[in-house]
Parts: C-alpha cells; sequence; structure tokens
C-alpha cells in the first residue's frame, strides 16, 4: 500500500477565484490533504455556506485521496496537478477534483464495511445529491460531487390530539 506522504511535495499554488469559485492545486502529500480541507472551511465559510462544511470536507477529502492515491502512480509525467474546484450555484455547491489519468472512478460495490479501501465514492454518494465524472481532454478527467446548499426538510411528527 502507498501512502500519499510519498509523493513528491509541491507547493500548493491558488489558482484562478471569483466569487462564486475558488480553486487549489493540490500537493500528493498529507499536508496537501491539510490543505485541502482548510481551504474547503475557510471558502464556505466566506460564502456562509458553514452548514455544508462537514459534508464538503469529507467530499473534497475522499476525491482528493483517490486522486492521489489511484490517478498520479499511473501518469507518466513527473509534473502532476490535481486541482480543486469549489463552485456556488443557486442551489448546489461543486466539489470537483481534476486529476491527469483517463482511468475512470471505480466505484467499489461490495457491501463488506470492514475493507480499508473502497467505500470513498460510497460516502461521497451518500453525501451529494448527484456526483459523477466528466473526461476532460487530451488527457484527464473531474470527479464532482453536487451538495445541497439548502437544508433539507426533516421529517415531520403528526402529534394526534
Amino acid at each position: 500500500m502507498s501512502s500519499p506522504a510519498q509523493f513528491r511535495i509541491h507547493e500548493p499554488v491558488p489558482v484562478r477565484e471569483s466569487p462564486r469559485t475558488a480553486a487549489l492545486y493540490l500537493t500528493g502529500s498529507r499536508e496537501g490533504f491539510a490543505q485541502a480541507r482548510e481551504f474547503t472551511r475557510r471558502t464556505l465559510d466566506c460564502w456562509s455556506l458553514e452548514r455544508c462544511t462537514d459534508d464538503a470536507v469529507t467530499v473534497v477529502t475522499e476525491l482528493a485521496a483517490n486522486a492521489v492515491l489511484h490517478a498520479l502512480p499511473h501518469t507518466s509525467t513527473d509534473e502532476f496537478h490535481v486541482r480543486l474546484r469549489l463552485t456556488l450555484r443557486r442551489a448546489h455547491l461543486v466539489c470537483a477534483v481534476t486529476d491527469p489519468s483517463d482511468s475512470l472512478p471505480v466505484h467499489a460495490r461490495t457491501a463488506d464495511d470492514l475493507l480499508e479501501h473502497g467505500r470513498g465514492l460510497r460516502i461521497v454518494e451518500a453525501l451529494s445529491e448527484h456526483w459523477g465524472w466528466t473526461r476532460r481532454p487530451p488527457v484527464g478527467k473531474t470527479v464532482w460531487a453536487m451538495l445541497p446548499t439548502h437544508s433539507r426538510p426533516g421529517p415531520y411528527l403528526i402529534l394526534d390530539t
């Protein structure tokens, strides 16, 4: 099993930002994951989306881990780029991670909760309204998840009077 800390460390570089989009180049290190989580927290705080923070941080961590663990080792270049992009839409927060691999994400179909790996996309699926991937020509892909920004209605309790 390889550890993200074994990859070459690159300084994260902020990329173009707008009031509704924030992006960051990630490193393949444990520090890079910590920076991605902190970047997500700060961005959602600026957008007054604190209610989405826990789910968004979890989704970002899973998507970034998949890119670093599965996509980067299979690239043929010394220079790799994994980019995290957060986009605020009217009713959704889109968390997207772009990597240089053409290999599509594998959604494990196992129900074994004791396995150490293979549950990341199941977690993303559980926390998001929609998720998927898009090929990025000439190479690479973006794996994304859409989280609702509005509060979900809870179950109603009907009292008999």
